[in-house]
């Protein structure tokens, strides 16, 4: 098969988590395991790094990476969901994994993806781990998928842990309470493996620390360290909670033997875009009228992002706005401004949920605008009613995003 084949045999055969949703969620680590088994274990043959968190684990995981890159390491980077290409969720120093080792990946294991019926993330999980090991990295980012504890990525045993924050997401899955969700998370805590907790919350502060005891860790929280913010290329606000994790996070790096400079850390928080190709935070599509899009999706991350919008001047505001079917619509919609003009849209996925549904759910908050077909009519539109001193925001949704940029 041609690498275009091969993805689109990936998505057709094997069950989505992004795509399908619930139906493709395996809450169980015995396919990871028996597929590691079958690659003869090649997690246990590179140095990682483990990201968790509700919010800002993808930006953590990429600005980890470009620090490492710049103190001269080779490092690999595994991050998900994907925006345009699979090939973004396996780098090395930025540079995606080669087409053709993903065709040979999947010709030599087909067979076993069948018999053992994988999900699309198992499979992707074990392709990461054994392209790291074949292209022999010094050191590999890892972020988690979704939890922790039951993550197909939770068969390493990282040099170091790092949990982002804690908020009411996937509540289906990992619990409706931070506290239950922090339990979830807290499980990628290795024994004797350092920790770095991102934001201090008061109900999960505990559950991290009872964790970190029992598994005899060291436990830091990087908002409680008196750490100096530094510069970096992703913009908005809160990235200034990222960047302070990425801090504490290389000290603990450096405290076990890595070498990192203070230059190559400013360094590589400088040029997290250049140096993994990072899209989709508060990212600038155009200047006038300015155009921006985040991938923020949850409640967590949208009261950043619309904080970052009421910094902006602008005459009006067009939001085009698109979420997933099982996204809890009650719990986002005090944040979205009433003052905007919307343009609801499905993203082109069977989770996308209908732009007529979203646009009769929104009005019940006072939210009003038109629905389109999809979100490149949406965006159209958007553009062609903004004058030049408007401000138009793409997002909801990871996969709204995806089909602009």
């Amino acid at each position: 098969m041609t690498y275009q084949e091969t993805v689109n045999w990936m998505f057709s055969q094997l069950p989505m988590y992004q795509r399908q949703g619930k139906t493709a969620f395996r809450k169980d680590l015995s396919n990871t395991l028996k597929f590691s088994k079958h690659l003869n274990f090649p997690e246990n043959k590179f140095k990682s790094v483990h990201v968790a968190g509700t919010n800002g684990k993808g930006s953590t995981s990429h600005m980890l990476a470009s620090v490492l890159q710049e103190a001269g390491y080779r490092v690999g980077l595994y991050t998900s969901p994907h925006l345009k290409d699979f090939r973004e969720r396996i780098k090395i120093n930025g540079k995606p994994v080669s087409k053709m080792f993903v065709t040979g990946f999947i010709k030599r294991n087909k067979s076993f993806f069948k018999a053992n019926q994988l999900s699309f993330f198992e499979m992707t999980v074990g392709m990461a781990f054994d392209y790291f090991f074949e292209q022999q990295v010094d050191i590999a980012i890892i972020e988690v998928g979704m939890g922790g504890r039951l993550d197909s990525t939770n068969i390493i045993t990282p040099e170091l842990s790092v949990i982002t924050n804690i908020g009411l997401d996937h509540t289906l899955f990992l619990g409706d309470t931070l506290k239950a969700i922090a339990f979830e998370k807290g499980g990628i805590i290795k024994p004797n493996v350092p920790v770095v907790i991102g934001e201090t919350q008061m109900e999960t502060k505990p559950v991290f620390e009872d964790l970190a005891r029992n598994t005899n860790s060291k436990i830091v929280f990087a908002d409680q360290e008196p750490n100096q913010v530094l510069e970096s290329d992703l913009k908005g606000p809160y990235q200034f909670r990222n960047i302070k994790t990425v801090i504490q996070a290389v000290k603990e790096l450096k405290s076990i033997g890595y070498s990192i400079t203070d230059v190559q850390l400013q360094k590589g928080l400088l040029n997290v875009v250049k140096n993994t190709g990072l899209v989709g935070r508060w990212q600038v599509l155009n200047e006038t009228p300015k155009v921006v899009c985040d991938t923020g999706h949850n409640r967590e991350g949208l009261v950043y992002t619309m904080q970052q919008l009421k910094e902006e001047s602008f005459n009006k505001l067009h939001i085009v706005f698109g979420v997933v079917n099982d996204k809890d619509i009650d719990a986002i919609s005090d944040l979205l401004p009433k003052d905007a003009i919307y343009y609801f849209c499905k993203p082109d996925i069977p989770r996308g949920k209908d732009a007529t549904e979203l646009k009769l759910t929104l009005s019940e908050f006072g939210i009003r605008g038109e629905a389109y077909n999809s979100v490149i009519e949406a965006y159209n539109n958007a553009f062609k009613n903004a004058s030049s001193n408007d401000f138009i925001f793409v997002g909801g949704s990871t996969f709204v995003v995806a089909e602009i940029i």
